[in-house]
């Protein structure tokens, strides 16, 4: 048997360890994650955008309630009258008697929108029909300031009656200027508010005296009468004669029934 020299084998079992150890030594750990820089930019995002509420457009209104239907008056009344009733209004020469008379009591609104009552005296002929037309006026709530017979004014006046602005239909009386008797004298022919709607003779002369601010027609107060008028029509429109219609004279008042 051969022996290796006692330094060579030395080496030789030195390397051996050596190489043992490394062979039983651990491997080494990875290195770590990077991490990022504290200097980065960070990632960037859209600005939050908020949205624009539209308000609706307000509702329509209402549509306006529908006019309220005309109001019937009360009932009318018609009765006989006599010459004791009639006063000075009537005398025995008058073309009409009182038995062809009739006073009608009918309902009217005045000037503050109230029904009253007021009293006419016509031919027994028309009172139906001044009963219809009176009726419409009512429903159309044209305002009368008055109405009562004429023998509630001393010497049944027309003048006086008229300047009270008093709605009135028989008067035994001639047409002034004239031997003629006048419609009224009959029980056919009714005035309207008189001051309102004032007589103005061919001379210019105005009755009544008080109705001479009412002569200018542009002027449409309430209770003026003018032409194609709802109230002048409630006659018209029945065959009666507007005296607004005359050139001369003009008796804007005056309705009279041939």
């Amino acid at each position: 048997m051969r022996y290796l020299p006692a330094s060579r084998s030395r080496a030789t079992v030195g390397a051996a360890v050596v190489a043992v150890l490394v062979g039983c030594s651990p491997a080494p750990e990875p290195a770590p994650p990077s991490t990022p820089s504290s200097s980065a930019v960070a990632p960037t995002t859209a600005p939050e955008t908020t949205a624009t509420v539209v308000a609706p457009p307000p509702p329509a209104p209402p549509p306006p309630a529908p006019p309220a239907p005309p109001v019937d008056p009360p009932p009318a009344t018609t009765h006989p009258v006599t010459a004791a009733e009639l006063g000075a209004s009537w005398r025995p020469d008058c073309p009409v008697d009182p038995a062809q008379l009739r006073r009608i009591n009918l309902s009217h609104i005045d000037f503050e929108g109230q029904t009253r009552r007021g009293d006419l005296v016509v031919h027994q002929d028309l009172a139906d029909e001044v009963i219809e037309i009176f009726g419409e006026l009512y429903r159309m709530r044209y305002p009368i300031a008055k109405m009562v017979t004429l023998d509630h004014y001393p010497g049944a006046s027309d003048e006086a009656s008229m300047e009270d602005n008093n709605t009135s239909a028989f008067n035994c009386r001639r047409i002034p200027g004239s031997g003629s008797w006048s419609f009224h004298a009959r029980g056919r022919a009714i005035d309207i508010n008189p001051v309102l709607n004032p007589f103005i003779d061919g001379s210019g002369a105005v009755e009544p005296r008080n109705g001479a601010p009412f002569v200018d027609r542009r002027r449409v107060d309430a209770g003026t009468l003018h032409d194609g008028g709802s109230a002048v029509r409630a006659f018209t429109d029945r065959g009666w004669v507007w005296g607004g219609h005359w050139r001369s004279p003009l008796d804007y008042q005056h309705f009279e029934h041939r």
